[in-house]
């Protein structure tokens, strides 16, 4: 049996560059066998070695073992139960990051305005290719933001003929407000923010500190969704709607299937990591079984930092007697 993800050299866990980034399971059995984990479905039998796996995406129809939990959190595999093909997230396990770096990174820049504002500006530049933002306050960028995404609307009702007055959403309740355009949308930007939620917690990201978002578990998880709306879900929405679908299944399954084809989650993965480290700086997958220090920042645990002054005499220690089931509780003497 493979050592836990915890006790295991670098070298015998894939790094997560190295492994499939996500495995889809859909109407299967998931058991263990040895350190594979096998799929087993009335056509055949898929037999996978858990430590190649970043994020196993549980859907519909599908049973998971307790072994099979136990072997992918030993090798570092998070497991999130999703829906159809990965649309909405419902739950997550332990995320294959064997190391702290990205999230203690993550807390580093949301926490110092300076910082924050950066990556802001970062993320808005990925919103406008080709423009500057490296001057522009959080009002401006905004505002641009707003901009654009209201131009992208009308845009959008004159190329289908779908008629657009405004946005309307219904906070917990995304498919109960609005006309049909904007109950596709709905539905459509809840699957995309399910799909984002699992690649943060895959890699080892926080889906709460987010630097545009904020106050909410999810903050994050709407801060990298907003990157892709303009291409994935507001166009899908108008022809959707256009053609008369106008179901909140069919724009899961619309969103599914352009989710695949242009294999979005490889790209928040990229996105993210662009973020959050700085450009000469990888993501480390393992773990350095460390001990924090005010001056040095980190030192090696696993080692005894005990001086010689103090021995056994410097510690207090209180044992009370061993005694059998018969013993008094009045200072366990025995008659």
């Amino acid at each position: 049996m493979a050592e836990p993800w915890w006790k295991a050299d670098p070298q015998d866990l894939y790094r997560l560059e190295d492994r499939i980034s996500s495995l889809y399971v859909e109407r299967c059995h998931i058991d263990r066998d040895d350190n594979a984990v096998i799929l087993i479905n009335k056509e055949r039998t898929v037999r996978v070695p858990a430590a190649f796996i970043a994020v196993m995406l549980v859907g519909p129809g599908t049973r998971i073992t307790n072994a099979a939990v136990a072997l992918l959190a030993d090798s570092g595999t998070a497991i999130s139960w999703v829906g159809e093909r990965g649309v909405r997230m419902y739950a997550a396990g332990m995320g294959p990051s064997r190391g702290s770096q990205l999230i203690l990174r993550q807390s580093w820049l949301v926490t110092r305005p300076r910082e924050r504002l950066n990556v802001a500006r970062r993320m808005y530049g990925m919103r406008f290719p080709g423009e500057d933002t490296s001057t522009l306050t959080m009002q401006q960028l905004r505002g641009r933001e707003g901009s654009r995404v209201r131009k992208l609307y009308r845009e959008h009702s004159t190329r289908t003929g779908v008629p657009w007055e405004r946005r309307e959403y219904k906070p917990g309740q995304p498919f109960a407000a609005g006309d049909d355009v904007n109950r596709v949308l709905s539905a459509a930007n809840s699957a995309l923010y399910g799909i984002c939620h699992a690649v943060i917690t895959g890699i080892g990201a926080s889906p709460a500190l987010g630097f545009i978002h904020t106050g909410s578990a999810v903050s994050f998880v709407l801060d990298i969704a907003d990157l892709y709306k303009p291409e994935y879900t507001i166009g899908l929405a108008f022809d959707l709607t256009a053609q008369g679908r106008n179901s909140e299944r069919d724009a899961r399954l619309a969103l599914r299937d352009r989710v695949t084809d242009k294999k979005l989650m490889p790209r928040i993965v990229r996105d993210i990591k662009e973020l959050l480290l700085p450009e000469d700086e990888e993501l480390i997958d393992r773990d350095l079984n460390g001990l924090w220090d005010e001056k040095q920042g980190m030192v090696e645990g696993g080692v005894n930092w005990g001086d010689d002054i103090f021995d056994e005499g410097g510690f207090l220690s209180v044992v009370g007697p061993t005694v059998d089931g018969r013993a008094e509780a009045n200072g366990g003497e025995r008659r």
